[in-house]
């Protein structure tokens, strides 16, 4: 196990290396003192003369500008420019293009004031091998069905980013191996000329050789067909995007979404879908609203982040139900280098009486207890809490070389962490199982290690209310 995570480490380390061989100018330091403004001057207010961008190569100057709370010809209070500046910066770093972002004051002339904003672009261009596990988490596949290879997918996960440079989106995944999938999605925020109007598009085809049936004892149950297939998914989704203001977004998805399962999983679990069927096609209809008031979005250290979803699955008794989900997040830091976040998400679903296919709550997504990653809770309505204490201990800087050319240098910063986890699933049939209609509770201690292009690896030492201990490894993002 050691010996694996020591690989892991090194695998990941030259990830980012080969990222950053596409990007072959290093940043060079910008002239001036960042930010570096005369405050003798007597007036309150100074005038913004110039906002001038340097480093965007193929990502639009107005994209870039958008995110920015002032504009050429604004007034801003003397007090208020440092702050100005700061929140610039976090939210240009929050639209996920750049690997580097700069915001100051690169020259003053009385109450005029120059800024400059130097911004170094991300590699967009991700034609990658997909390996991935089938099994719901890491720990699960390596432990529990000893990292067998025979429950992989593999093929080929084609992303491009920042397509025409107003940071849309484009991914071709065409998955084999254990399950086959095709999965084409487009996201374009920007559609409009006044930049608060987008669209989302995605159609997926899915097969499956095995599949989660039901729930024994607060662990999956699985059905298998080496030569058949037991599930097929048919999904078409269209959303549109609103986002009137630079920290708020908006989401309004329909849907058409088909179903079907192999006859013995029907017997199996009479319940997965309602009176024993087989098959089920129905829309959903889903609204989402997101606040991100966070100096990073993959890992913010100060700042509230804010989601809350509302989905229509269904429309008559063979498949209705409403759900709403949240998700809450409250960074802040209290000594040098330190800080606290606090943590929150909820699920509730009516009416209370669904089939298997509409109940799952914790432990299938992004909505986990840490030390309870070998479990799911199924149900109808949960809450969990998190609180967790980061400091941060060094940055290991990589300094690549390409065909002896020194490349961008690729920072990895390193948090040690304590955390506690509480949490509550209410489910009307919770079985024998460990988890349901209780109090839960868990504690541990981790590393976490923050690089490049969103990429966050979590370390955990976890223990829960039932004593088990052990040792997890997460890559996806906290809620």
């Amino acid at each position: 196990m050691k010996f694996f995570y020591r690989q892991l480490i090194l695998w990941i380390c030259c990830a980012m290396c080969l990222c950053c061989a596409a990007q072959k100018d290093t940043v060079a330091p910008h002239a001036a003192p960042t930010n570096a403004f005369d405050t003798s001057v007597n007036s309150p207010l100074l005038l913004v003369a110039d906002i001038a961008i340097s480093g965007n190569k193929k990502t639009k100057a107005y994209i870039i500008e958008r995110e920015i709370p002032f504009k050429q010809g604004d007034y801003i209070l003397k007090k208020d420019l440092l702050a100005k500046l700061t929140l610039a910066k976090d939210q240009i770093t929050n639209t996920s293009l750049f690997v580097y972002v700069d915001v100051y004051v690169v020259s003053q002339s009385g109450e005029l004031v120059f800024i400059k904003v130097d911004v170094k672009e991300r590699w967009y261009l991700f034609p990658l091998p997909y390996f991935k596990l089938v099994d719901r988490n890491f720990n699960q596949w390596w432990v529990k069905e000893n990292h067998s290879l025979k429950r992989v997918n593999y093929g080929l996960k084609f992303m491009q980013n920042n397509v025409s440079g107003r940071n849309d989106m484009l991914n071709v995944f065409l998955i084999s191996g254990y399950n086959h999938q095709v999965d084409l999605r487009y996201i374009q925020p920007f559609a409009d000329r006044a930049l608060k109007s987008g669209l989302d598009i995605r159609f997926l085809y899915s097969q499956q050789h095995e599949m989660n049936y039901g729930t024994i004892e607060n662990k999956q149950a699985f059905y298998k067909e080496n030569d058949n297939y037991t599930r097929k998914t048919i999904r078409a989704e269209g959303a549109y995007l609103y986002r009137p203001a630079v920290r708020t977004r908006h989401s309004f998805k329909l849907s058409y979404v088909y179903e079907e399962v192999a006859d013995s999983v029907a017997k199996l679990n009479p319940n997965y879908f309602s009176y024993g069927a087989k098959k089920i096609a129905f829309p959903e209809l889903s609204y989402s609203l997101q606040y991100f008031g966070v100096d990073n979005i993959a890992y913010p250290l100060n700042g509230f982040a804010f989601d809350f979803y509302l989905l229509q699955r269904g429309f008559n008794k063979k498949m209705d139900m409403t759900q709403f989900e949240f998700h809450s997040s409250y960074s802040h830091p209290f000594i040098a280098k330190t800080n606290i976040q606090f943590q929150a998400a909820g699920i509730i679903r009516a009416p209370f009486d669904q089939p298997y296919y509409n109940q799952q709550l914790f432990g299938y997504g992004d909505i986990f207890l840490r030390g309870l990653e070998y479990y799911v809770l199924d149900g109808v309505a949960g809450i969990v809490g998190r609180v967790t204490e980061r400091k941060e201990l060094f940055t290991v800087v990589f300094k690549p070389k390409y065909k002896k050319q020194q490349l961008a240098p690729v920072p990895f910063k390193f948090y040690l962490k304590a955390f506690g986890d509480a949490g509550y699933g209410y489910s009307t049939a919770p079985g024998n199982g460990l988890l349901g209609n209780k109090l839960l509770r868990t504690w541990g201690m981790g590393l976490d290690i923050v690089s490049l292009y969103d990429a966050v690896f979590k370390f955990e030492y976890s223990i829960n209310q039932f004593g088990e201990k052990g040792l997890f490894f997460h890559v996806q993002a906290d809620f």
